[in-house]
């Protein structure tokens, strides 16, 4: 695997090597040695996986305190643009986002650490998006940043009426108010 570090200290992008023959392909898509190699000591102890339809933005979400979340997030089908904005206080890149395309067909990864707001939008007709959690979550603890803060400048890459956004997380704050 290449392991590719951002802009934004702690977000690394991970592309898997793979391996195509006549039936199909194949590759590896964690390894714990090779990742706490190359990323750091972190101990999954969650899985999650949803699917959702074209337009679907999920987010910005991140869990609080003892409850924040490192995650390493891959698309299994269909194509997302995946968001993860720094909430590092103490972070030169305090309040940057970093995006990136993530799909099926590419096979890119992320790992977001914990003390990131997350969220991701379904650029494809349908997608699969698979995550694993370093802590478990905690609905207390679950909190979030509305997804079009003009603060943040984020470009979904669709038009505001083909978004499909959970009435929860259109009652998100802006960042300056959290």
């Amino acid at each position: 695997m290449r392991y590719t570090k951002t802009y934004i200290e702690g977000l690394i992008l991970i592309e898997p090597k793979l391996y195509n023959d006549e039936r199909g392909y194949f590759f590896e898509s964690f390894n714990l040695r090779d990742f706490q190699e190359n990323v750091g000591d972190i101990n999954f102890v969650q899985d999650n996986q949803s699917f959702s339809k074209k337009g679907t933005l999920r987010g910005l979400h991140y869990q609080k305190g003892e409850y924040a979340q490192a995650k390493l997030l891959r698309v299994v089908s269909g194509r997302v643009l995946d968001v993860a904005v720094d909430l590092r206080k103490d972070s030169a890149t305090y309040a940057k986002h970093f995006s990136v395309e993530l799909s099926g067909d590419n096979h890119k990864m992320l790992f977001i650490p914990r003390g990131f707001a997350h969220g991701f939008i379904v650029l494809s007709d349908t997608a699969i998006f698979q995550y694993k959690c370093d802590n478990f979550y905690n609905p207390n603890a679950e909190a979030g940043l509305i997804w079009n803060d003009p603060s943040l400048s984020i470009d979904w890459k669709l038009r505001e009426e083909e978004i499909i956004i959970s009435q929860k997380d259109r009652q998100y704050p802006y960042l300056y108010d959290i």
